[in-house]
């Protein structure tokens, strides 16, 4: 009798064992595991380990910066390009719910968002919080560039990369900031000496190697892969923007040391120049970008930008370049709407073209189109009494933005080899005596143009 109760009471206690252990198995399985994002739901199909790990490091870092009421949006590159093939699909569904993990467990070391600074103000917060979550952290800082006209402030640092790192990924977190120009900018990714470059691999970071300049983009909540994010409403659009998106900064202490040897002009004619060039160049920027057509700053005023930060008072003019196969017909139309009649037109499409807008008062625009050949990109002019042609040869070059007089405007990016071709090494000396026939050192004589094509090719109203 004792050995039979035993077995009952040893059977029982397998039968309870059993039951506790099936038990353990479903809360994990229906429970823990779908809380934490190590599986997906039986509609998602099958991922690997990686590709789930990675879909579950995003989905922390969300909640992670909703806890705290952080606004970001995603930028990452891969993942947007993915999503632009879908974005009609993506608009249009309710719940964003699809049979696989198709965006957010694609093969990549990061996933990127974007953070606008003025948006948050509690960093500590987030930290703490994050450290609790089991990420790791890196915040780097630089110069706040903003602030490097002003001799008291300049060297205040600012943060501008956050890197939020979980088992095998990690979250890069770029701060936009923005600038007088109304436009978006992010600094470059420096690491400072004491700094772990071992953290995550920095060189396969998609923003950062240089700071870079955006459009405010009209963001749009959608659901991908389960998951609420907000995305730049056309992500192909932004794509764009990014392999674009290269900034210069002006260079303020070298415009520093150029006016300590030669003083800056303050006289009441300087200023009103200044007032009228800048005026000036925001309405023809706003006139040709209204065209959607590309253009940087040339000449007289691309030296200002690079040597002085500033418009130089006694160049009288304000010059533009523009790629010949950027041209549109309508320029001439739409400046003249815009207030600005045409004083001359020189050369034509295929040869030599410049053009020449009256400002206010005695200030005009000048507007050079470039002609790219095999190793080199020039310009063209035109002396009206004589038809005589010259032709002003640059190394190639690309461009990037910058910001000059509160506006965010190209500049070519090899700024340095492009004013070196058109005023020599000596560029940093001021030349207030400057005749554009022999003056610059990349000018050519290139022919004349026939008599019988005079009445097209120079044209002074």
């Amino acid at each position: 009798m004792q050995k039979i109760n035993r077995n009952v009471v040893l059977a029982l206690l397998t039968a309870t064992s059993l039951v506790f252990l099936l038990f353990q198995l479903y809360y994990y399985r229906f429970y823990l595991a779908q809380k934490n994002g190590a599986v997906f739901s039986k509609g998602r199909g099958s991922q690997s380990g990686q590709d789930s790990a990675r879909w579950h490091v995003v989905r922390k870092f969300l909640g992670l910066i909703s806890s705290q009421n952080i606004p970001v949006y995603l930028i990452d590159p891969l993942v947007l390009g993915l999503i632009s093939k879908d974005i009609e699909q993506i608009r249009s569904s309710s719940d964003g719910s699809s049979p696989e993990c198709k965006y957010f467990c694609a093969p990549r070391d990061f996933t990127t968002f974007a953070l606008l600074d003025k948006m948050w103000k509690h960093e500590m917060d987030l930290f703490r919080t994050a450290e609790k979550m089991g990420f790791q952290w890196l915040k780097i800082l630089n110069k706040d560039p903003r602030l490097e006209g002003m001799d008291d402030l300049s060297g205040t640092e600012i943060p501008l990369h956050y890197i939020f790192k979980l088992a095998s990924h990690a979250i890069h977190l770029v701060v936009f900031y923005e600038r007088s120009g109304h436009y978006l900018w992010h600094g470059p990714l420096r690491l400072k000496q004491h700094m772990d470059r071992k953290f995550v691999p920095f060189r396969k970071l998609h923003f950062g190697r240089y700071p870079g300049a955006y459009e405010k983009p009209e963001l749009l909540l959608v659901s991908i892969d389960d998951l609420k994010v907000q995305i730049p409403k056309n992500p192909s659009s932004f794509l764009e923007e990014i392999s674009h998106s290269r900034f210069l900064e002006c260079r303020y202490r070298e415009a520093r040391a150029f006016f300590q040897l030669y003083p800056d002009d303050a006289s009441l004619d300087a200023v009103e120049f200044r007032k009228k060039a800048k005026s000036l160049l925001h309405l023809a920027a706003m006139t040709l970008n209204n065209l959607g057509v590309k253009f940087w700053l040339s000449s007289g005023t691309c030296l200002g930008w690079y040597r002085q930060c500033n418009i130089i008072p006694y160049s009288k003019d304000v010059d533009l370049g523009i790629f010949i196969r950027d041209y549109k017909a309508d320029i001439i139309p739409a400046f003249q709407k815009a207030g600005l009649p045409l004083k001359h037109k020189f050369g034509k499409v295929e040869d030599s073209l410049e053009l020449s807008f009256q400002g206010e008062g005695d200030i005009k625009l000048d507007i050079f189109f470039f002609y790219e050949e095999h190793d080199h990109i020039w310009n063209g002019g035109t002396q009206a009494k004589s038809g005589k042609k010259f032709k002003y040869l640059f190394p190639k070059f690309t461009l990037c933005w910058t910001e000059f007089v509160e506006l965010k405007v190209h500049v070519p990016c090899e700024t340095l080899q492009y004013v070196e071709a058109n005023y020599g090494p000596d560029w940093r000396v001021p030349v207030k005596t400057w005749d554009w026939k022999s003056s610059p050192s990349n000018v050519q004589d290139n022919g004349i143009w026939p008599v019988d094509e005079w009445d097209d090719v120079i044209q002074i109203y």
